[in-house]
């Protein structure tokens, strides 16, 4: 009597460890599961601060290239940058101050930007009357395009509607776990806004 008496006392105890177990177990999947989804998080909100960092950074240096031909401005009072060639190297020298990049074109710190900044584009719009003029600006060279007025949309999908710069950068970046992602900005700024030279 006493065997069967003990036995199933036994078996009880054997039951009650493993469901303890289990519920261990599952708690720290969770934990670890919630770890993850906050770094996650945490990335994404690294990402989102990136990219407008960027993109300030994009329109402050477009601004800054705007060389505007003053003697057609007081003439006409229409803006056009007349020297594409050197409106890029206005920009790449503010780009550099900007994102406080090296003559490499990187950043010393790596902490925002982990590699060499790299232009992939520089465009110029001339608006004058119905025409739009279109400069392509790459390695030292200038390709010059026309289109009309109403028509023309700068590679990110905006419609030119005055004199205005685009460009675009590409970048890596390191994240969570040194994960390294390129990414790319690109920003349309206009040079005049609502009939007003800014």
């Amino acid at each position: 009597m006493k065997k069967k008496e003990f036995q199933p006392q036994k078996i009880k105890r054997r039951i009650c460890t493993q469901k303890g177990q289990v519920h261990w177990v599952m708690g720290l999947f969770m934990v670890l599961t919630m770890s993850v989804l906050l770094l996650s998080v945490l990335q994404i909100f690294g990402y989102r601060i990136t990219a407008c960092y960027m993109e300030d950074a994009l329109a402050a240096s477009n601004l800054a290239s705007a060389l505007v031909d003053l003697p057609e401005y007081g003439s006409s009072h229409k803006i056009r940058i007349v020297n594409p060639l050197q409106a890029y190297e206005r920009y790449c020298e503010a780009l550099k101050g900007n994102l406080n990049l090296d003559e490499a074109f990187q950043c010393p710190n790596q902490k925002v930007v982990s590699g060499p900044v790299r232009i992939v584009s520089y465009i110029i719009y001339n608006v004058w009357e119905d025409m739009v003029q279109i400069c392509f600006v790459t390695d030292g060279r200038v390709q010059e395009s026309y289109g009309v007025l109403g028509t023309v949309m700068a590679p990110n999908g905006l419609m030119v509607e005055s004199t205005s710069i685009y460009s675009e950068i590409c970048f890596p970046v390191r994240g969570i776990w040194n994960i390294e992602v390129t990414a790319k900005k690109g920003k349309l700024v206009d040079i005049v806004a609502e009939g007003k030279e800014l």
